[in-house]
């Protein structure tokens, strides 16, 4: 059987302000931008990996969400429990160096985990959380 990640699914709580972080600080690509105000789902990806993607959309959007459903999402995008995403890197250094310098929100800085990772973390403009492993 060969199965690859396509594309993973975050959510967004201000379209302008994701697609800049994704594409002004991550550096990644825009692939495709659908609808209009605050109901786009923005998929992006990473440059030189075509089948690799991410689609930034509207948590509220789905009809099979209960209003319930609805107030617990939005609660946890404010805590930054909702989403997460990881990505990797050779030079986790450079690239902390890039993102601090670009305002991201710093939740941990480069860490050698007692699990064999070194790491460092993140939020995105909507509250999810980031992490990016070093590649060894």
């Amino acid at each position: 059987m060969d199965i690859t990640i396509h594309a993973s699914f975050l959510p967004h709580d201000d379209p302008e302000a994701s697609l800049a972080f994704y594409r002004d600080t991550l550096g990644f690509e825009v692939r495709n931008d659908v609808g209009s105000g605050t109901m786009r789902w923005i998929t992006v990806g990473p440059a030189g990996q075509p089948d690799t993607s991410i689609v930034l959309h509207p948590p509220a959007a789905d009809p099979g969400v209960t209003d319930e459903e609805r107030r617990t999402i939005t609660e946890m995008m404010a805590k930054g429990t909702y989403g997460i995403i990881v990505l990797a890197t050779k030079d986790l250094d450079a690239t902390f160096e890039r993102l601090q310098s670009g305002d991201a929100e710093v939740v941990q800085e480069p860490t050698e985990q007692p699990y064999g990772v070194r790491d460092c973390a993140f939020r995105d403009p909507a509250g999810n959380l980031i992490r990016i492993n070093e590649l060894r």
